[in-house]
């Protein structure tokens, strides 16, 4: 058993090898000009539409939907699998879909599927777009009646983080094992472009109003080689830029040379989640192995800070035990660019940080905490708690915990979204076969 009471396992080194094979890709390109301003997750809120938060319970394939602000009381809950039988039936039937899909709950599952990894609404509130690991796919769900509009099988084997451009027509999803990121209108789930990456993709983010697209490989997460002097097995990690029209490359980044002209050669060079400030100058983020975070001049190209965080005296030296490569895991950056909001993955605490002088405030203790984001009127932030099921509001001032409620197995991403003003949840499910591919 884990130290969060759920099993966790590695498999055979042949097995890792077809779970977790990566299609090697490259692509060199030049500088652009430094990001401008990122845009917020979600457009304004239309008329008839409430703001929320949507919750992605991973292993459950469920979404607890929770009011944006206050106490997160819940809203309805929707269900993201409703097509389960047949997908499982696809996969069972294919010996490599089969290999892969053992793969991802041996590993990056900890003995669990992966059902719910990232998830956006539609700008008009009636559908919710979900990227779901174990079945690599997306797949939009109807909100009223839970049935599943269009589904996207992506290249692979894997879905993984996605992004929604500032004006939520556009949703980008990383496929993990491909090395791509697709690019799909959000209303139909037609490809509109697609772009290469390093080795495993991983967080995509919108910058310039749109008009740039940042992705993050992190290379191989799930091997046992995680001694520092190995980290060069891997794989290829890098910051990929590309224009969000042309999907070619502007910018790509390499976060090795940065870290080691700063001085930081102990630090891996797998850049996990990232998070820009208001004016897009500043990039922050947190990589493998690391209870900190990095500060980057977008501009300048250089790393300018680095903040190493406490470390709980609980947590194993084992590198090993620490779930897919993490230390912390989970960043937002407040609205008025003053805060910072940590989640202490490993080290079971979440804090809040000072921008000017990376001073932390008090650690609140957390359950495994797996994501930040900003609530819905920007005074604090919500991380969610994976080893306790349920998720907690800090508030950006004080620093201090605010409300924790109950959600569903093993939550992670958490995204603002809206639903109808008068949803509470789906009315009817969806019959096996349904959806358009």
């Amino acid at each position: 058993m884990s130290r969060y009471g759920r099993t966790s396992s590695r498999i055979p080194a042949r097995s890792l090898r077809l779970a977790c094979a990566l299609a090697l890709a490259g692509l060199a390109a030049g500088l652009a000009p430094a990001a401008a301003a990122p845009s917020p997750q979600t457009p304004p809120t239309a008329a008839g539409l409430r703001e929320v938060l949507f919750v992605g319970n991973n292993w459950e394939g469920t979404a607890d939907v929770l009011a944006s602000t206050g106490d997160l009381a819940r809203v309805g809950r929707i269900d993201v699998i409703p097509d389960k039988e047949e997908r499982l039936r696809e996969i069972y039937l294919d010996p490599v879909k089969l290999g892969f899909f053992l793969g991802i709950r041996a590993t990056a599952g900890e003995g669990h599927d992966q059902f719910v990894d990232d998830m956006y609404t539609t700008p008009d509130g009636t559908a919710v777009v979900v990227s779901r690991p174990s079945f690599a796919d997306v797949v939009s769900v109807d909100l009223r009646s839970g049935r599943i509009n269009w589904r996207f099988p992506v290249a692979g084997y894997r879905s993984d983080h996605m992004a929604v451009s500032p004006d939520g027509t556009r949703v980008a999803v990383s496929a993990s094992t491909a090395n791509t990121v697709h690019v799909l209108d959000i209303a139909t789930g037609r490809q509109v472009g697609s772009f290469a990456t390093g080795d495993k993709p991983h967080e995509n983010t919108f910058t310039q109003g749109g008009r740039l697209l940042w992705n993050s490989s992190i290379g191989d997460v799930t091997s046992s080689l995680d001694a520092p002097w190995l980290d060069w097995t891997k794989g290829d990690r890098r910051l990929t830029v590309v224009d969000a029209q042309t999907f070619r490359p502007v910018r790509t980044v390499d976060m090795r040379e940065r870290l080691d002209a700063f001085g930081r050669k102990d630090l891996s060079d797998a850049v996990r989640p990232m998070a820009f400030t208001p004016d897009g100058s500043t990039l922050y983020f947190q990589v493998s192995f690391f209870n900190g975070l990095v500060e980057y001049d977008v501009a300048a190209d250089r790393i300018t800070r680095v903040k190493t965080l406490p470390a709980n005296p609980a947590t194993s030296t084992d590198r090993t035990t620490w779930v897919n490569d993490s230390r912390h895991h989970g960043l937002s950056v407040s609205p008025d660019g003053t805060r910072l909001c940590v989640a202490g993955t490993m080290d079971d605490y979440a804090t809040v940080v000072d921008r000017a002088t990376l001073a932390e405030g008090p650690l609140v203790p957390a359950d495994k905490p797996y994501w930040a984001t900003v609530d819905g009127d920007g005074k604090g932030c919500v991380i969610s708690e994976s080893g306790a099921d349920r998720v907690t509001a800090i508030d950006f001032a004080t620093g201090a915990k605010r409300v924790s409620v109950p959600v569903g197995d093993h939550p992670q991403r958490v995204r603002l979204g809206r639903v109808p003003a008068d949803w509470s949840g789906p009315g009817a499910r969806q019959a096996p076969g349904a959806a358009r591919e």
